[in-house]
């Protein structure tokens, strides 16, 4: 019925960040065989913004991202400008950040608040660090899904592992239960304690 989830890379940041560990409800979407990728039952729909666990369909890891395409869905990218169906995404002003990076390095970024097709959640770029910023259009597939990392730059997502089948998912992320500074003192943060994933 419920599960968790260890946050081991920066795909998420700001949204969750290394070193949480999330609780996830295996049965937001669907009921299945314990053990198996088996549904015997649909239980809900998985909703555009919602933050979702799953196993990658091409090496099997489990993946967190967020949710962007539904089935029907058209996405697309444009220079970091996210669109679905037709519709660009508005962004805040941006604003500058430092974050950490593997190997004691950092790199400078932009952070913004992101709205489209009735949901909203804050992501980062990263203009040093080579990614996919444009991609698509892509019509996703009837029970499938497309997902993005809110670190747009630093996130192996659809855009690279491609659509995920509703067989995969795992469930929907919530809260966070603990959290330590893995990649720093490894000192809990306790103001994360709790906190509710938006």
């Amino acid at each position: 019925m419920a599960d968790w989830n260890p946050i081991p890379s920066g795909s998420m940041r700001p949204t969750l960040l290394e070193g949480d560990v999330v609780l996830v409800n295996r049965l937001a979407y669907d009921f299945k065989i314990p053990l198996t990728d088996i549904a015997v039952m649909k239980l809900g729909s998985p909703q555009r913004g919602d933050v979702v666990t799953f196993t990658s369909p091409v090496d099997g890891v489990r993946l967190i991202k967020r949710l962007v395409g539904v089935p029907g869905d058209v996405v697309e990218m444009r220079d970091e400008i996210l669109f679905v169906n037709g519709s660009a995404a508005e962004y805040s002003t941006p604003r500058g950040v430092t974050e950490p990076m593997d190997h004691g390095r950092t790199a400078e970024g932009l952070r913004t608040t992101e709205r489209i097709e009735g949901s909203e959640r804050t992501v980062q770029f990263l203009p040093a660090i080579e990614a996919k910023r444009s991609f698509g259009p892509i019509s996703v597939p009837a029970d499938s899904y497309f997902f993005l990392g809110d670190n747009r730059d630093n996130s192996a997502d659809s855009r690279y592992i491609g659509v995920v089948p509703r067989r995969l998912l795992i469930g929907r992320a919530h809260h966070i239960l603990v959290s330590a500074n893995i990649k720093g003192d490894w000192l809990p943060r306790l103001e994360r304690v709790g906190e509710r994933i938006q």
